[in-house]
């Protein structure tokens, strides 16, 4: 189902998107507004949360993050190797997105973060990739220290509404995707088992690819500045 999708849904945002009539995914977590005054009349610019860069490890052993995609869409979610409850669904459904973008490979980049980095070893998640035939060039399966991960996970892309410290009693566990835009502002938050989520998803990333800057928040922050 994907893998006709996705070329239909560019075809349909190639066709319409001068007529903005393609729904563009919102943003989540509006942190200020700025109220603009320009003769006489005030506008309200929102300014919403930018998830923070990351310096992790990947399958490959390398140190990555956030600055190393520049221009691309992100599609993060949070698992462990030897999860036996809602990981292997998920991570399905995420190897099917993979499939449906596998022609498009620089424009999407799938970050899965363990949530037990002390057995999910780089190497460990190699071996995972490895048998679920996970491309390390375009999905990278990222470990690190739990507290930072974790803190992450929490204040970043705001994935748990529990408290905790990163210490041995915590555990996130979430079927939650995060889309995050080219800007690393959040875009989105699906459902990872249930596959009208995922189709929406893969929407909206062939969507945000193509956005146009007039959706962009503080634009008019932006526009003003240049016209005082």
């Amino acid at each position: 189902m994907l893998a006709v999708l996705v070329p239909l849904t560019g075809y349909l945002i190639v066709d319409h998107y001068s007529k903005d009539v393609v729904p563009i995914p919102r943003y989540y977590i509006p942190e200020k507004v700025d109220t603009i005054t320009k003769n006489g009349t005030a506008t309200y610019d929102t300014t919403f949360h930018v998830v923070k860069d990351f310096s992790f490890t990947n399958q490959m052993g390398q140190q990555v993050g956030l600055k190393d995609l520049p221009g691309k869409v992100i599609l993060v979610n949070f698992f462990f190797t030897s999860c036996p409850s809602i990981c292997p669904k998920m991570m399905a459904n995420l190897e099917k997105i993979q499939q449906a973008y596998i022609k498009n490979d620089t424009l999407l980049q799938m970050i899965s973060l363990t949530v037990d980095p002390e057995r999910d070893s780089s190497e460990q998640l190699r071996m995972y990739g490895v048998k679920h035939d996970i491309n390390p060039d375009n999905w990278w399966l990222v470990t690190g220290a739990k507290k930072d991960i974790y803190d992450w996970a929490r204040n970043e892309v705001f994935v748990s509404v529990t408290q905790g410290d990163g210490g041995p009693d915590d555990f996130i566990h979430t079927e939650k995707l995060v889309l995050l835009d080219k800007d690393h502002h959040i875009r989105g938050y699906y459902d990872g088992l249930d596959s009208n989520a995922v189709r929406r998803c893969a929407n909206d990333i062939a969507v945000l690819h193509l956005e146009k800057d007039k959706h962009r928040p503080g634009l008019l922050k932006r526009l003003f500045s240049k016209t005082e």
